[in-house]
């Protein structure tokens, strides 16, 4: 039996399997690279637990970190945190899938897929002391406190004081110093 297929179609089919095998590469490196950027956010959110004050009703119990919605960082932020404590508070990592399962964590990471509910978040956490990370550009402006951005290739913070001290928190003169200031 003869090949069906003439020359203009095998190579378009073979232009094609191209395209899709460089469309998965870069897919699988962009997820590898998402995975290593979160690395960077996770040593960033772990000294945050340093570098922030919060109020005497929050040094007890439990040290909560949490992550809204599905993100890789949870994982690493539960592996960078086993065993580790914040003063005397264990610190645990939860993961909240909705609105109505988040209590009262000392720091909420809002993945960039979930940052389209920054405001209902907010609205949830009025008269609490949780810290408000990000990682979607123009966040800090509207009102998330700490918003990680990529410049020159690096993983920076904006840090939203005003936003921060609202909530009762006290930034350290050290992360200030590192962060970029938004107003």
């Amino acid at each position: 039996m003869k090949n069906a297929l003439n020359l203009p179609q095998k190579r378009f089919l073979m232009k094609k399997y191209i395209t899709l095998q460089l469309i998965a590469f870069c897919f699988i490196f962009s997820a590898k690279a998402q995975l290593g950027d979160y690395k960077s956010h996770t040593v960033y959110i772990y000294n945050f637990t340093k570098y922030i004050q919060w109020p005497a009703t929050y040094q007890v119990g439990d040290f909560v970190i949490g992550v809204y919605g599905t993100s890789p960082i949870t994982f690493q932020l539960r592996s960078a945190t086993a065993n580790k404590t914040v003063g005397t508070q264990k610190i645990v990592v939860k993961q909240y899938n909705n609105l109505a399962s988040i209590d009262n964590p000392h720091i909420l990471f809002i993945p960039n897929l979930q940052s389209k509910n920054l405001d209902a978040i907010k609205k949830k956490l009025v008269g609490k002391s949780t810290l408000l990370v990000t990682e979607k550009t123009g966040l800090a402006k509207q009102g998330s406190h700490i918003n990680f951005i990529l410049r020159d290739g690096k993983w920076k913070i904006e840090l939203n004081n005003a936003e921060v001290e609202a909530v009762g928190l006290k930034v350290s003169n050290q992360l200030s110093r590192i962060a970029i200031p938004v107003r």
